[in-house]
């Protein structure tokens, strides 16, 4: 019987010689016919002494991933229906849980297969399994597959046989199929031979490429589009004042302009303009003063056409001293107003 199971399932999948595109990546679903050919003596946990466990049918179903033209692995569910001989007869529920892990030869229909069973029928048993199968694409998405495989006991030395017969939906990208071309007819001289073309030279031939005329110095992904990395893009001011005095210096307005240079290339960026002040004279009056020192440096950021809605000040006052020393140094130092934008660019990658 398990030899007979065998060359049903090879008859099946040599049947069909012409098939769609094979899958490069992506997910499937699909449902299976289920034939297992057990041979299970003296089973455990059975209501009567000495039953023997042979052949089950059922159904079941399957989800799998295609990670490449080579590999993929699918998760199996099977609802199993056993035959039973020996001090027992007629039948017993079974259930199989398990995963494989697949390869396709070539990236073709023929694969192998290897994987771990779980199989609850009287008791639970364990197997590993090995086998081989073949697919048969109706289209890019629509697919049946036809497989056998060994199964080996771990807990009991068991060795089984086991052959599906599936039809799936595939979610994924199809690799286009290979084209025919039919032979030329006899001359003298052979028709010159067509040349894939890459017009726009950035490496990718024009039936892969999805990007046309993709600048030359860009860095291009596999399908000829252009490649980008984040970046962090950072600008900071620094503004100091005299001695309550509010007016900004000339001196700073070359450090203002690329603040306002900055928030023009980034759009969505704002900025938030921190005044403060030294400790010379009364805390409230300095806290009225630092708020008016950004005041002023926004009016600068305005005035250069930054949107106000863009722009928000505050005045700590000297609650943020940057240096604490009661000296005219360390007032000095203290008397500013700072501001810090940071944003995260799309930036182009170069080719080497």
């Amino acid at each position: 019987m398990k030899l007979k199971l065998i060359s049903l399932a090879i008859a099946i999948a040599a049947a069909s010689t012409a098939h769609a595109g094979e899958q490069k990546e992506g997910i499937h679903l699909g449902v299976f016919g289920d034939y297992y050919d057990a041979s299970w003596e003296n089973t455990r946990g059975a209501a009567v002494g000495g039953v023997d466990v042979d052949n089950s049918t059922g159904w079941g179903a399957e989800l799998g991933y295609r990670f490449n033209d080579y590999w993929s692995a699918r998760l199996e569910y099977a609802d199993m229906d056993f035959d039973l001989s020996g001090a027992g007869s007629g039948s017993q529920d079974g259930e199989r849980y398990g995963i494989d892990g697949l390869y396709h030869f070539d990236g073709g229909p023929f694969y192998g297969l290897f994987g771990f069973k779980s199989i609850e029928a009287f008791e639970s048993n364990t197997f590993a399994n090995i086998g081989a199968g073949y697919r048969h694409h109706f289209n890019d998405n629509l697919f049946v597959n036809a497989e056998t495989s060994i199964y080996q006991g771990l807990e009991r030395s068991y060795i089984d046989v086991g052959a599906k017969l599936g039809i799936n939906y595939f979610f994924g990208t199809a690799k286009p199929a290979a084209k025919v071309e039919p032979a030329p007819a006899p001359a003298p001289t052979p028709a010159p031979v067509a040349q894939a073309k890459d017009s726009d030279k950035d490496g990718v031939l024009d039936t892969r490429d999805k990007c046309a005329d993709t600048p030359m110095a860009d860095a291009v992904d596999t399908y000829g589009c252009t490649k980008y990395v984040e970046k962090d893009a950072t600008v900071k001011l620094l503004v100091r004042f005299p001695h309550n005095n509010s007016a900004v210096s000339s001196d700073y307005l070359s450090d203002i302009e690329d603040v306002v240079t900055f928030l023009q290339q980034h759009s969505d960026a704002s900025v938030v303009l921190e005044g403060h002040a030294s400790i010379v004279g009364e805390a409230k009056y300095n806290q009225w003063l630092s708020k008016k020192r950004a005041d002023k440096v926004a009016k600068q950021l305005i005035k250069k056409g930054i949107d106000a809605q863009r722009i928000s000040t505050i005045g700590y006052g000297e609650e943020r001293l940057l240096n604490t020393a009661n000296t005219l140094a360390a007032h000095a130092e203290n008397r500013r107003v700072e501001a810090s934008i940071a944003v995260t660019e799309r930036v182009k990658v170069k080719r080497n």
